[in-house]
């Protein structure tokens, strides 16, 4: 193998299962498999990142001051953890009763007079309104007999679920983050636990590089639509608030990018970002491998962070038919009563998908900086495929460009590592959106490639089910999902249904309805599949990390892989003191705001290159 490999050194993010670095998201999804200590580590660590429970002096410490032990917490807490994570109804803001206003037109032939303070009188007050100032700061308004008004109400959401955060964890809580709208928070946190899980501090990894070298690949697909961004913008005057400076700003979605350039790594190299619906994140997986297999780049920050819960984008993609409804799961239940945890349930009888926020970021590196460094391969990821659909009846109808980009993956991963890990040895991360209209074709793409391929018995996987849809972070839940079963050999169930749907393809597919435990079959490949809306497709592979050692020991000497597996000792030390500071609430979130900037008159510029003060290695006009 004489290509470049690019290899997954470091992971992490959070969802609605939890951390991703770890796994600790992974082991929630699994939790009915896990054996019981890892179960009680799970139990422990999401009731510190709840704040059911804090670490102090070698003992967990209830809210209310309580010194109890590990028995102990999981005991009282269990119930607690496992019913606020993963999928549930919305705690966001209530539902059912979301503040809005409500359009009267007054219709008659009397004029209508009202009494108001002067300073509520608008700038510019309507035409018809004939003002009469009276006493006591008062006026008086007589307005003509047809005049429109809006009254305060209330109104419901038809989509009730979402996939949160676990419930009691503030982002905004470990960092000073004022102003700063939620998904900005969400992937300063996750790209801190990326960078951390890594093993190798920031400021040694940026020193074994040109700035040049280095490159941060990131975005959101719907920018931030919270209060603080442009949720709050577009509503401001309606509702008789002012604009504030920063919500335009803050509500790009390129800002995931640019936060983690200016205020995580300080990050002077190449930045983008790239989106494409809810393939995003692999959109932006693959603007890194291109890069670094072109030697653009030896190092890529690489993720994405969406924090969509807000009722406007509830209500907006309801209006598409887009998202699970109450009245629609009660008519394929059959209920009076819905059960909101199940909402999501690709493959199997359904209507719409459940919204989700999420940040999921991966750090990659070459094969031969990851032996240099000694860094840790969780992995690798040879390569993803995008194509488009054509021409199309509607945008958010799938088309024919799925089929191309997974079958490329499919043919791509069989001539690195054989038809029969691929055959034998691989399963499928489905995009499993849990729509109608997915479930028939995506089904129907997944089946034919395995009949091209010679595929049988594939199985499939489909995180959504537990953690939702996160737009541009989706098909990052679903690599970081993959990761945890190279590193459990379990392979998650779709544990939502009882059933897959009659209209769903599955002659050479395995839709696992239950946790499979693979153990016995390691697997040593897993494709991502991912669909968006105006014919974003994008498919990639991801390589276990024992199957992307085999390949490096191929491509380099013994001497040399054995002297990586040395300095690797060093790596893992340091994440595992991470690992066990960040399960008891302790997240080490850098975030330099205000710290020493570069002086531009301390920059050198020459006709070979560029020295920038602070960076030990300049940047060459060769590179």
């Amino acid at each position: 193998m004489s290509k470049v490999l690019p290899v997954i050194v470091g992971f992490g993010g959070y969802n609605s299962a939890g951390r991703s670095s770890f796994h600790q998201g992974f082991k929630r999804t699994i939790i009915e498999s896990l054996n019981e200590e890892d179960k009680r580590n799970t139990i422990l660590s999401l009731a510190c990142l709840m704040g059911l429970v804090s670490w102090k002096d070698d003992t967990y410490i209830s809210a209310s001051g309580e010194f109890l032990d590990e028995e102990e917490v999981v005991k009282a807490y269990e119930g607690i953890v496992l019913a606020g994570t993963l999928i549930r109804e919305i705690e966001h803001f209530d539902s059912r009763a979301i503040p809005g206003n409500k359009k009267i037109n007054f219709s008659s032939e009397k004029k209508l007079v009202f009494k108001m303070l002067k300073r509520d009188l608008p700038e510019y007050p309507p035409k018809d309104w004939k003002i009469k100032i009276l006493p006591n700061s008062e006026v008086e308004v007589t307005s003509s007999g047809k005049t429109e008004f809006f009254v305060s109400s209330h109104y419901e959401l038809s989509s009730k679920a979402a996939g949160q955060l676990p419930q009691g964890f503030c982002p905004e809580s470990y960092y000073t983050s004022r102003f700063h709208p939620r998904g900005l928070q969400m992937a300063i946190l996750g790209v801190n636990d990326a960078l951390n899980s890594v093993g190798i501090p920031w400021d040694l990894l940026s020193k074994n590089l040109s700035p040049n070298e280095v490159g941060v690949y990131s975005s959101s697909v719907f920018g931030q639509v919270n209060e603080e961004a442009f949720g709050g913008l577009f509503k401001s005057r309606l509702r008789g608030d002012r604009t504030t400076s920063k919500q335009v700003p803050l509500a790009l979605n390129s800002m995931p990018a640019d936060f983690i350039n200016a205020y995580v790594l300080g990050n002077i190299g190449h930045t983008e970002a790239t989106t494409g619906a809810c393939a995003s994140f692999l959109y932006t997986v693959n603007s890194a491998i291109r890069d670094i297999q072109a030697g653009r780049c030896r190092l890529a920050v690489v993720g994405n962070s969406e924090a969509p819960i807000t009722p406007e984008m509830s209500e907006g993609l309801s209006s598409m038919s887009a998202l699970v409804t109450e009245d629609g799961l009660k008519r394929i239940d059959g209920l009076d009563k819905v059960n909101w945890r199940s909402s999501s349930r690709p493959f199997g009888e359904n209507c719409g998908f459940t919204l989700a926020e999420a940040s999921q970021y991966i750090i990659l590196m070459d094969d031969k900086l990851a032996l240099e460094l000694g860094a840790i391969i969780y992995g690798a990821f040879p390569g993803v495929f995008v194509n488009a659909d054509g021409i199309k009846k509607s945008i958010s109808a799938p088309g024919p460009g799925n089929y191309l980009c997974f079958a490329r993956a499919v043919s791509s991963a069989i001539s690195l590592l054989g038809e029969k890990s691929i055959q034998h040895n691989s399963f499928v991360h489905a995009h499993g959106s849990s729509t109608p209209a997915n479930r028939t074709t995506e089904s129907e793409v997944l089946d034919k490639v395995a009949e091209a391929f010679d595929i049988s018995d594939w199985p499939v996987a489909a995180v959504k089910s537990y953690v939702g849809h996160s737009m541009a972070a989706a098909s990052g839940d679903q690599v970081v999902s993959a990761l945890g079963t190279f590193s459990y050999q379990v392979i998650p169930g779709i544990k939502t249904i009882d059933r897959i749907a009659k209209d769903v393809s599955q002659e050479r597919l395995s839709f696992l309805l239950h946790d499979k435990d693979v153990s016995s079959n390691p697997m040593d490949v897993a494709f991502i599949n991912s669909k968006g809306f105006g014919g974003n497709n994008a498919s990639g592979y991801v390589i276990s990390p024992k199957k992307s050692e085999e390949l490096l020991m191929l491509k380099y000497s013994d001497k040399d892989f054995s002297n990586y597996l040395t300095r690797r000792e060093v790596a893992l030390e340091r994440a595992s003191v991470y690992r066990k500071s960040a399960d008891r609430g302790d997240l080490d979130i850098i975030y330099k705001f205000g710290e020493e900037q570069i002086e531009d008159s301390k920059i050198k510029i020459s006709k070979s290159g560029i020295s920038i003060p602070g960076y030990e290695k300049d940047i060459s006009f060769d590179e």
